[in-house]
Parts: C-alpha cells; sequence; structure tokens
C-alpha cells in the first residue's frame, strides 16, 4: 500500500490520537508535578521525532502515566525542573548506547500472556479511570492513572464519589458520545466515512456545552471539566516559546543527576520494549517492530524533549492502541498527530480548551473495552492456568501497582510455570513391551538445563529394581554439566547395586558420555523359545495398534543389524501380498529379526512358499504363521476380472476357490463392486491357511501339538489396522474394520 492510499487512513487515526494525546499529556504533566507544558512538548517530539525515526508502524510515544511517578520523585529529589531535564537529556544518550549495544533483545524474553495481561490491565485501568471524568467529577488528573492518588483517594473510592456528585451536562455528553461511538462502528457505512467518529463525538461535545447548554439552566461545564492547555498572553509561535524550559547543564557534575538520569532511562527502556510488543499484538497485519532501533529512537526522542523543556517520553499503549482502533495502517499517523499537537497549541488552543473531557472520556472507555474484552479473559482460561493465572497476575497487579512493577510480577508469575513444565518435561517416559522383555526408555528432552536435574533424579532413584532402561538422548541438543554428572554416577554405583541394566543411546561426543548398549531389542533364542503363539500374536495385534495410532517403539536399525549378523531368531513367518503398501515389519511395528517375510502377489501359496514356512517354523522357531491380504488388492481385483495375462495368468486362478466361494454377491461380480473383492479377499485368505496345513505334514503336525498356530489377517489400507482371522472362524462377509476375532 503507497502512502498516499495511507493516508486515507491514518489522517482521520491521527486526529483520534491528537484528540486523546492533549489531555493525556497535560494530565500525566499535573500528576508528574512538572509544568503542564511539559507534557505537550513530550507529546510533540514523541509523535514527530519518535515516530519519525522508529521501526513500529502503529505505536505511538510521548510522556507515559508509568512514568509519572518516577518523574515526581526525581523532580522532588533534584529540587529543580531545569536539573531534571539535564537528566532526562542523559537518559536518552543512555538509551541511544542502548540502542547501539543491541539491548533491545530484552523484548523477546516477555512472553505473550504477560503481555496480553498489560493490554487487558490498561484497557481496565482506562474503565475505572475514565467513569469519574465521563460523569464529570475530575478531582483527579485526567493523565493519572496510579491506584492510589495523591490526593488520598483510589481509583474505587473516586468512582464511588463520582457516582453521587456527577455533572449532568458530562453525563448527557459521555452517554450520547458512547451512543456515536458504538453505532459508528457497528454501521459499514459510516465507518467508510473518511471522518472519523471520535472526532464527530469532540465535535458533539463542544456544540453541546457551548451552544445548547446555557449557563442559566445550569448545564454548561465549568472550565475543570475540559481541557485546559496554557494559553499565553503574546499568543502563535512567541507564546508557544516563552512556555519552552531547558536543561541546566550545571547539573552534569552532580551523582544525583547521574542517578535520576539512569532510573529514568532503565524504567522508559523496559517500559517502552514491553509496550511495542503489546503494540505488535494489536496490529492486525502483525508487523514486528525492531527492539533496538526503538531504542535508539526513544533516546533520541529523550534528549530533544529534555532540551525543549518536556518529560520523557516511551511508547504508550492508551495512544498506541487507541491509534490502532482508529485504523492506522502506517507510522505516519503518529507523526502528524505530532504536527497536529504543535500546530493548535501554537495558533489554536483556545479552541482545544473547549473540548469536553467527558467526550475523551467516552472514547477512551470504548478504547478500554477493546482491549479488557470478555473474550479475552475467556480464550486465555481455555488455554489452562499456566497461561491465565499470569495473564490475570499480570493484570491485576498493574492495576493495582504500575506498568513496571506489574509487569515484572507477571515475569516471576510465568518463570514459575515455565521452571514446572521444565521439570515436568526433563523427558519423556515411555514402557515398552518387546517379546525380550518390558523396558523403561526415559526419551530427554531437547534442551536439559540445570533445571531438570532434580525432576532426572526422582526418577532415576525411584526406577524399580532389576528393570531394564534406556537413556535416549537422540534428539537431545544440549545437556548440562549438572545432569551428566548425574547420569554418570547413576550408571557407575546405583544401576549397578540395583541390577538395572542401563542403556545410554544418542549421547553426542562433547558430552563426554559415552553410548553404552546393555540391552538391544532383538530377540535371542532363550526369548524366542519362551514365546507363545498366543504371545506373538498379542505383540502383533499391539504392534499393528502403535503403528495405526502413529506411535511406534524407538529402535535402533544399525544396532539390530549389528546383533543380528550371527543368528535369526524370528518370532512368526508373514505371507503377505507383494504390494508396495503392505510391509509386514512397518504394520506390526517390529524390528530387524523378528520376522520372516514371504510376499507375492494376491498372498496365496505354493511349494516353494510352503517350504519357506517348513524351514521358518521347524528350523528356525517361528511361532505363528500369519496370512495378511489387504483392501484393495490388486491382484484379487484382477482375478476377479478374469484377467489373462502372462505368467500372471496361473497365479491369478488360484485365487478363483474364494471367488467361488464369495455366493452372496450375485450382480456385478467384478471389481468395479467394492464389497464383493473385499469379500473375496477375506475368503482368499482364508483359502491359502486352509491350502498351507493341508499341503504341509509338518506345519500340520506342529499346528495339532500346539507348537504353532497359523492365522489371517486382513489390513485396511485407510485405517492401517489388521483384523486378525483364526483359522477355525467362519468369514463374516462384511465391510472393513467389522471382522470380529
Amino acid at each position: 500500500m503507497s502512502n498516499l492510499q495511507n493516508l486515507r487512513k491514518d489522517i482521520p487515526a491521527s486526529i483520534v490520537v491528537f484528540l486523546v494525546a492533549v489531555p493525556l499529556c497535560l494530565g500525566i504533566a499535573l500528576a508528574s508535578g512538572a509544568p503542564l507544558f511539559s507534557g505537550l512538548i513530550a507529546g510533540i517530539v514523541g509523535g514527530i521525532v519518535v515516530g519519525w525515526i522508529s521501526g513500529s508502524h502503529t505505536s505511538v510515544s510521548g510522556p507515559a502515566a508509568g512514568l509519572s511517578a518516577v518523574v515526581l520523585a526525581e523532580i522532588t529529589t533534584l529540587g529543580a525542573f531545569d536539573l531534571f531535564l539535564t537528566a532526562v537529556v542523559l537518559a536518552g544518550v543512555i538509551q541511544l548506547a542502548l540502542g547501539v549495544f543491541k539491548a533491545g533483545f530484552i523484548s523477546d524474553y516477555v512472553p505473550t500472556n504477560v503481555v496480553k495481561g498489560l493490554l487487558a490491565a490498561i484497557g481496565l485501568i482506562l474503565i475505572l479511570k475514565q467513569l469519574p471524568h465521563a460523569l464529570g467529577v475530575d478531582a483527579d488528573a485526567f493523565g493519572e492513572f496510579s491506584f492510589n492518588q495523591a490526593d488520598g483517594e483510589n481509583t474505587f473510592t473516586e468512582i464511588a464519589a463520582a457516582f453521587t456528585n456527577f455533572a449532568p451536562a458530562a453525563v448527557i455528553i459521555s452517554v450520547l458520545s458512547l451512543g456515536v461511538l458504538v453505532f459508528w462502528d457497528k454501521s459499514a457505512k459510516l465507518r467508510r466515512l473518511p471522518l472519523p467518529s471520535a472526532l464527530v463525538v469532540v465535535i458533539l461535545g463542544i456544540v453541546l456545552n457551548e451552544f445548547l447548554f446555557s449557563d442559566a439552566s445550569g448545564l454548561r461545564l465549568a472550565a475543570s471539566h475540559l481541557v485546559n492547555i496554557p494559553v499565553s498572553d503574546a499568543g502563535g509561535m512567541a507564546g508557544f516559546f516563552q512556555n519552552l524550559s531547558f536543561p541546566d547543564f550545571s547539573g552534569l557534575s552532580s551523582q544525583a543527576v547521574y542517578m535520576a538520569a539512569v532510573t529514568i532511562a532503565i524504567v522508559a527502556t523496559v517500559e517502552s520494549l514491553v509496550n511495542i510488543e503489546a503494540v505488535d499484538k494489536l496490529d492486525s497485519l502483525k508487523r514486528h517492530t525492531p527492539p533496538n532501533r526503538e531504542l535508539l529512537a526513544q533516546g533520541t526522542g529523550n534528549i530533544i524533549s529534555g532540551l525543549l523543556g518536556g518529560l520523557p517520553v516511551t511508547s504508550v499503549i492508551v495512544r498506541s492502541s487507541a491509534n490502532i482502533n482508529a485504523g492506522a495502517v502506517s507510522k505516519q499517523s503518529a507523526i502528524i498527530h505530532g504536527f497536529l499537537l504543535l500546530a493548535f497549541v501554537m495558533a489554536a488552543p483556545r479552541l482545544l480548551n473547549m473540548i469536553p473531557l467527558a467526550s475523551l472520556a467516552a472514547i477512551l472507555l470504548v478504547t478500554g473495552y477493546k482491549l479488557a474484552s470478555i473474550k479475552l479473559f475467556k480464550d486465555f482460561y481455555a488455554k489452562g492456568m499456566n497461561q491465565f493465572i499470569p495473564f490475570v497476575t499480570t493484570l491485576v497487579a498493574i492495576v493495582f501497582t504500575d506498568l513496571l512493577v506489574g509487569t515484572l510480577l507477571g515475569l516471576v508469575c510465568s518463570v514459575f510455570f515455565l521452571l514446572k513444565a521444565n521439570h515436568a518435561n526433563s523427558f519423556q517416559e515411555r514402557h515398552e513391551i518387546h517379546p525380550q522383555g518390558e523396558v523403561i526408555r526415559l526419551k530427554l528432552s531437547e534442551e536439559v538445563s540445570f533445571l531438570n536435574r532434580g525432576a532426572l533424579l526422582d526418577r532415576l532413584s525411584s526406577l524399580p529394581n532389576n528393570s531394564n532402561v534406556v537413556l535416549d538422548a537422540s534428539d537431545t541438543q544440549f545437556i548440562d554439566h549438572d545432569v551428566l554428572e548425574i547420569i554418570r554416577e547413576f550408571d557407575a554405583a546405583a544401576a549397578k547395586t540395583r541390577q538395572i541394566t542401563l542403556t545410554l543411546v544418542g549421547f553426542k561426543d562433547r558430552y563426554t558420555l559415552q553410548d553404552k548398549v546393555e540391552w538391544v531389542n532383538v530377540l535371542t533364542k532363550d526369548a524366542q523359545q519362551k514365546l507363545t503363539a498366543d504371545e506373538v500374536l498379542k505383540h502383533l495385534r499391539d504392534g499393528n495398534q502403535r503403528f495405526a495410532n502413529g506411535n511406534p517403539l524407538t529402535r535402533d536399525l544399525i544396532l539390530q543389524a549389528s546383533n543380528t549378523t550371527k543368528a535369526q531368531y524370528p518370532m512368526a513367518a508373514v505371507l503377505s501380498c507383494i504390494d508396495s503398501r503392505t510391509s509386514a515389519e512397518i504394520i506390526f511395528d517390529v524390528g530387524l529379526g523378528d520376522l520372516f517375510s514371504i510376499r507375492i502377489a494376491g498372498n496365496i501359496a505354493n511349494e516353494d512358499i510352503i517350504g519357506s514356512m517348513e524351514f521358518a517354523t521347524l528350523v528356525a522357531g517361528a511361532k505363528l504363521i500369519v496370512v495378511l491380504g489387504h483392501t484393495g488388492c490388486g491382484a484379487v481385483k484382477a482375478a476377479c476380472d478374469h484377467v489373462e495375462l502372462g505368467n500372471l495368468t496361473g497365479l491369478l486362478r488360484k485365487v478363483q476357490p474364494a471367488i467361488a466361494r464369495e455366493t452372496i454377491t450375485v450382480t456385478e461380480r467384478n471389481s468395479r463392486n467394492d464389497d464383493f473383492v473385499y469379500n473375496v479377499t477375506q475368503l482368499n485368505v482364508l483359502e491359502t491357511m486352509k491350502f498351507i496345513e493341508s499341503k504341509s505334514e509338518i506345519i500340520a503336525r506342529l499346528v495339532a501339538d500346539g507348537s504353532i498356530k497359523i492365522v489371517g489377517g486382513l489390513y485396511d489400507l485407510e485405517s492401517c489396522r489388521v483384523d486378525f482371522i483364526e483359522a477355525s472362524q467362519t468369514a463374516r462377509i462384511t465391510m472393513p474394520g467389522k471382522i470380529a476375532v
């Protein structure tokens, strides 16, 4: 979008920010114990200078309510406003140095729950603080956001007093203003107008108070309920320059000035970095503000503001959120608002002094509600307590203290949950049932720091005696020295004392801890001989379930290959189709050496295949024969269509007995009928099982004496699940997934 196109949205937004900024600049100056004009200078510099240098598209800078307590304390300590201005200039120099040395990374460590809590807190503060002004009770300065007020009152007592001592004219103006703002926001036609709703509200307030509310009616608002810019008798540019103050550089010899500069720089820097992070969250285009450039902008702004007699500047949420809500799309809005401040303060301060604070309060009430919407609370509650509690902690702390203290408390709360999560996520524990025994696998996290030390130590101490344990660091990129020391000590002493078979895998050379293999998940002769056919079938069922659920066991295939070079002790022989999608080892989640795999189109049997099965069972010791068919089998489909194609013709004819047994389907007995193909596939498995036992005396004898079993299986390509069929079972002619063992 070009700059000219941006102006169509940025100019109306700048007017809204300008209208909000005027009383805020004055109110913050009043709350800070500084000359009122210093707040306006800070607003002008924040808009023009910081807006021009900053990389933010939507942030607006100016005097900050969060700094008012610091400013008041430093002015009191230094005893002179011109000495304070020297501290502001020095604070800007410090911020420039922080920007040059890339200190902006601090903003990367503020979690979203704290940032959103900050935004919600500012929204809630706006609502609470603007209610009295909307009711026409202006005992508290418009820019005063502290919970405890200088007059001994607090936010809640101020609201209570406002409801018992309100000004009818202010109520009328604020209610009508709220109505206009809400109606305008809901009307698509009005939103397309170049005229911002906030300006309409301000004009409405001026017209009502100046022309409709007469002195005789008693409704006209007093000057205390209006914007109050200092007006010089000289007027114009001359009057503007008369109001400027300048720093006293003799203060450069004062240690107190330097201490004040450091304090202002630290608080302003943290607030600015946190605020731009929050503003970026509000930006509908989700653009990122370069934090180091922001420090350079804020530092330059504070130097110029201090030189001209202005308050310290930071990025501020209230004006920034009003800017975004008004539709700003680029930094032009912030810059133009600064020029508007300058122009009106110089040329038309009396016009600005006609604006009712009730009108501006209505604008900020709507802004506050958007920042602290009910939906935001619901969203964070849905994310869980580890997100919700830091969010609420930040919100409550900011409301009752200030932005900096509240943010720090929110960070502390977030760190607590981070430590708790680190303790819980030190490793993933998995109990694996293999044919050769149960294994406890502790898979270490990607980063294992000293924060994870306690959790790992507790688990190693509680491992059962005589267990098989694998400590897996395959995916770990960093392991703290303290954690490595715990593992070494456990391996050297506790594991041996408690007869724990400990295997270490995946430990990189830089850890100075070598891999050690004491347990490998390959079948030994002893483990194979102890297995029964039913146990093997259960292992295959469980393995298929893991595969279908996307949760296979962890295997070191290279290590398995090494451990099976001299002998093999498979637990089953699987006759499956040559289809590329039906690899038995993957489907049943087994490793190298666990299966004899026999593959042929249509999973049919012949003498050579039966000979291989005799070797697998009688000689190699396999306890189970599985005939594995699958849905959508190309060979079965070809047989259903009576395809004749070279050497394939004879193979396909062996599927004909299954086709002949399928007597349910009367019409469309071909590959286009999915039910027919499925039924034939199932019957073909049963026919093959029967054929194997009838053609092999060896296998029949092993089945008869219970040494082995023959089972069928139907693998569904869509669900990745295998339905097993016992040899004694009558085929159920049903759709996939409905066969019961």
